[in-house]
């Protein structure tokens, strides 16, 4: 691992490292999730109203974790490591304008081998709409788009810490070093992990004692200053320079078996985020078996209401056909009256003929006897007006 921080995982979560010694009671949120991360989750996209079309494989949550070794935490002190957290956050918050409002929690972690900061957010991107309308919305695949937008993030973030007062080093580009991605299982096999550990748990890093000077005067008289010359000074030399290389070897070994451990403990909680991913992909296929259910069954009731109501308008036009029907038999019948009434008026008083006898009553009475013009509400229109103004 080298000393600047570097990206361990590239897939639904994005980690780097940092590494601190174990202090638990230092541990603090910069944010704090007040409840489960889906219940966050469903709240921010309700409170933002956040556009997205989800699927149950959607990416909805995004994960980083900041580091980097030991010996530059021990370098910068704590009030520069505070600091430096501070600096990771403010650059999170503002990389592609995420915002800090779409940030679910960020925790500094002082017990789990060195600080590190666990981050989680949702991946929102700032787009428009098919009208062209400004809108947040939900999409991982977006936010990271690009081959190389991992790269991005790294070289931005270096830019940041550096620009901020933090002597890092950038970790060389996959294309130089030609390493490969390697699993814990492998890795650990690859470094010799289990035999490591035993090494580590029984080597000694204290000095070896070394005869005194005035003991060995003692036993070879006057031949000392050619023994301290010859013997002694370059055998404590060369214990010192074995201790050393023992001490640094120690060191590096040390090192090696902590990046698996804390790598254990990072396969271990992304094994937990794709369990509780699946739990949540469950709950989205019953909520949207639900929903359609919910759909099928207001379909039903509205196709049943809809044909009430043409039963009813049915029935109802039926009867005022029935009725208009009785209507038309006695105007007929009325018609056939009136004219036998009129040819007898004709006969009683000796008019020439019918139509005679109706301009002389429609010049009188000012009506008319013809009852196709009288149903004209053309005529009627004059005295509807008149006697609303009147009102």
């Amino acid at each position: 691992m080298v000393n600047a921080p570097t990206m361990i995982e590239k897939q639904n979560v994005i980690q780097i490292k940092i590494l601190i010694g174990a202090r638990t009671h230092l541990n603090y949120y910069i944010k704090k999730n007040n409840y489960t991360y889906t219940k966050e989750f469903d709240k921010l996209r309700k409170e933002q109203n956040l556009a997205g079309h989800l699927r149950g494989n959607s990416i909805i949550m995004c994960q980083m974790i900041f580091t980097s070794d030991q010996e530059f935490f021990n370098r910068i002190g704590e009030q520069e490591t505070k600091r430096y957290f501070d600096e990771c956050y403010k650059f999170i918050c503002n990389y592609k304008n995420l915002g800090e409002k779409n940030i679910i929690s960020a925790v500094v972690h002082l017990d789990e081998g060195a600080p590190h900061l666990h981050l989680m957010f949702v991946p929102v991107v700032h787009t428009k709409d098919k009208d062209g309308k400004p809108i947040e919305k939900i999409c991982a695949r977006d936010f990271w788009k690009g081959r190389d937008s991992y790269r991005k993030l790294q070289d931005a973030y270096f830019e940041h810490v550096k620009s901020n007062g933090f002597d890092l080093e950038r970790g060389l580009y996959v294309e130089e070093t030609n390493r490969k991605n390697l699993s814990v299982e492998e890795f650990k096999k690859v470094t010799n992990y289990a035999k490591t550990k035993e090494i580590l748990k029984t080597t000694t890093l204290e000095l070896p004692d070394t005869p005194e000077l005035q003991d060995i005067k003692k036993l070879v008289l006057n031949r000392d200053k050619i023994i301290e010359e010859q013997i002694i000074k370059p055998q404590n030399k060369l214990i010192k320079e074995l201790h050393n290389e023992n001490v640094a070897l120690h060191k590096e070994l040390s090192k090696q078996t902590e990046i698996i451990d804390v790598a254990e403990e990072f396969v271990k909680e992304k094994e937990s985020l794709q369990n509780e991913n699946k739990n949540l992909e469950r709950t989205i296929c019953l909520l949207q078996q639900a929903k359609n259910q919910d759909e099928e069954d207001l379909k039903f009731e509205y196709e049943n209401k809809i044909d009430h109501i043409e039963h009813k308008y049915q029935k109802k036009i039926k009867e005022l056909e029935k009725e208009n029907k009785g209507l038309n038999k006695i105007i007929d019948k009325f018609k056939d009256n009136l004219k036998k009434f009129l040819k007898w008026l004709c006969h009683k008083f000796s008019y020439p003929c019918e139509d005679d006898l109706i301009r002389d009553f429609n010049k009188e009475t000012y009506s008319y006897i013809n009852f196709e013009k009288q149903l004209d509400t053309s005529h009627f229109e004059k005295d509807d007006n008149e006697m609303d103004y009147d009102m």
